[in-house]
């Protein structure tokens, strides 16, 4: 399993991600498909995440968003890429396209047979067992626009992961509480930070924090 947690933050914060993502591919000019959360004004978002990486010196893009309709072709393209980066939005409507159109058992196949697949945000909580940790805490999560009533998501990693996370007492209380009442371990990571996941190997990049049976862990 080769996975990559993005948070959020912008190109200079994410430096360290980009080069541990692109590790992983470990391939010469590779193949990486963007999946937006919408497809609403999602060509814009693709083109920086094309201008982005373009400094890297890769050149092959495939844009594929998922909740409109697409042909049997494209998506066979999307499952021969070398590297899938799932995007950042509103996590439930992202969920409730994936399975709309039938796409996360497919995901799930793609990274267990050798596919770098990455997330940010949204695209990151998606990767794990369910989207809880996006409507929580109640001061900061996104809205079930769709209304949404099955949260089970790629289930690829054993832990929760939350995005954008801001070190201050209140979170503490939240995540403690939480974690009393289930054997899960959250990984909270500030914009910037991340996690790289390797087969049976988790690398943290930047200051990550880790709540655990109702205690916090600094990690970094």
């Amino acid at each position: 399993m080769k996975l990559v947690f993005y948070s959020g933050g912008d190109e200079k914060e994410n430096l360290t991600l980009d080069h541990s993502f692109l590790e992983l591919i470990d391939k010469k000019n590779p193949v990486i498909t963007f999946i937006p959360s919408s497809s609403y004004l999602s060509e814009q978002e693709f083109k920086s995440f094309v201008r982005h990486y373009s400094k890297f010196k890769i050149t092959r893009f495939i844009y594929f968003p998922i909740d409109v309709p697409f042909d049997k072709i494209i998506f066979s393209e999307v499952m021969r890429s070398d590297a899938i980066h799932m995007a950042g939005g509103n996590t439930f409507y992202f969920l409730n396209s994936l399975r709309k159109a039938k796409l996360l058992p497919q995901l799930k196949k793609f990274a267990e047979k050798g596919g770098v697949l990455s997330g940010l945000s949204a695209g990151a909580i998606m990767m794990t067992e369910n989207i809880e940790m996006a409507g929580y805490p109640d001061f900061d999560r996104d809205e079930n626009i769709v209304n949404v009533k099955n949260l089970s998501a790629l289930n690829l990693v054993d832990f929760l992961f939350f995005p954008h996370f801001k070190n201050s007492p209140r979170y503490d209380a939240v995540f403690n509480k939480y974690t009393r009442s289930t054997d899960k371990i959250i990984y909270a990571c500030p914009d910037g930070a991340g996690i790289v996941v390797k087969d049976d190997e988790i690398r943290f990049i930047g200051k990550c924090y880790a709540y655990s049976k109702g205690h916090k862990f600094n990690i970094n």
